[in-house]
């Protein structure tokens, strides 16, 4: 009986690669040797300069939401400078800036495709960890090299520094996707954003290039300074202080909540004017309780987004380097990956 021969990593393709890998459930990120498939006739191969530490990174190495598998190379967050392109490409040549988020991959015929919304497609292939339709793993950003589809690309404005363009292929398309779907990027709209993480700082500049009046809204009162002088944000609520949410109570058109841990949801539907939409892009761990009766009085919506199609993201590319958008970023060496980890289980990041 014949036996199957499993090829590793490293002998999958032809075109050496080096990245950091967890090998295990600790996360632990180390040095690894694999390979990457030689530039075929649409695609894209560029040498990665930079890439976005994300949080859902650090889920996917613990395998705190259960699908990961090792060897597992993290980053989709990605940009770099295109060093080879496919006889068929027609969007990039060697030299141009170019970046990948969060996915390679998709099916190119279902309803969500035609529509330029691959990711919504039930075969999205992800950045990382996924099955690629050749059969081999992805692997994400943490590398010095990537090749990918051109479909799945993305230009870089030249004036949008590639280090603190990189998180926008998440972060910045996590937030500017829901504003512009859900209506709430008209001039003179108000809207909340909860949470002064890495999605909520870029939730209000993109807000505030709308011209819409942000509020952020926050536990922790000592971000106030930050978010109205640094980010720019026209006022600051503390979500624990009862008076304040109070008197703020039905003076929102909408609010995007960036949150990913456990909180109440009564006290931000209060905030809502009558049609008022919350938008969740936070994906907590357990579920969150929603009373209906709320929503009934003001015709009010509770929604999700999820980053957002090629066509949108390069849209959002553009805006930021329009508007000067960028995210606020530390710039570390790869070596030092493992202990940015530590630092992101301490929220010891801005942003």
């Amino acid at each position: 009986m014949a036996s199957i021969i499993k090829k590793s990593p490293e002998e999958q393709h032809r075109q050496k690669a080096f990245g950091w890998a967890a090998r295990d459930a600790s996360g632990v990120l180390s040095p690894f040797k694999f390979s990457r498939r030689a530039t075929g006739d649409e695609d894209v191969a560029f040498k990665v300069l930079y890439c976005g530490i994300c949080h859902s990174d650090l889920h996917n190495i613990k395998n705190e939401w259960g699908s990961s598998t090792y060897p597992l190379v993290p980053g989709h967050e990605i940009v770099g400078i295109v060093t080879e392109v496919g006889s068929k490409v027609q969007k990039f040549k060697v030299g141009d800036r170019v970046g990948v988020g969060c996915l390679v991959g998709a099916c190119r015929s279902c309803d969500s495709c035609s529509q330029h919304l691959e990711n919504y497609c039930p075969k999205m292939v992800l950045t990382y960890k996924s099955i690629d339709y050749d059969g081999n793993t992805t692997y994400g950003g943490y590398s010095d090299i990537m090749v990918v589809n051109e479909h799945y690309a993305i230009h870089f404005p030249e004036n949008l520094p590639l280090d603190a363009g990189a998180p926008l292929l998440c972060a910045g398309i996590t937030v500017y996707s829901p504003l512009k779907y859900y209506g709430l990027d008209k001039p003179g709209l108000h809207i909340g954003v909860v949470g002064l993480g890495g999605l909520g700082h870029v939730a209000v500049k993109f807000a505030k290039a709308f011209g819409v009046k942000v509020t952020v809204i926050s536990t922790s009162p000592a971000k106030m300074s930050e978010a109205i002088q640094h980010l720019g944000a026209d006022a600051f609520l503390v979500s624990r202080d009862p008076e304040q949410m109070r008197g703020a109570m039905g003076t929102m058109d909408g609010i995007i909540d960036t949150v990913s841990a456990f909180h109440p949801l009564m006290p931000l539907i209060g905030l809502l004017k009558s049609d008022g939409k919350l938008v969740m892009v936070g994906a907590p761990e357990k579920p969150l309780e929603l009373a209906v009766f709320p929503l009934l009085a003001g015709r009010k919506t509770v929604a999700g987004s999820m980053i957002g199609g090629l066509k949108e993201t390069q849209e959002m590319i553009d805006f930021a380097g329009k508007h000067n958008i960028t995210a606020d970023v530390e710039v570390i060496p790869m070596d030092y990956v493992n202990t940015a980890m530590e630092r992101l289980v301490k929220a010891d990041v801005r942003y």
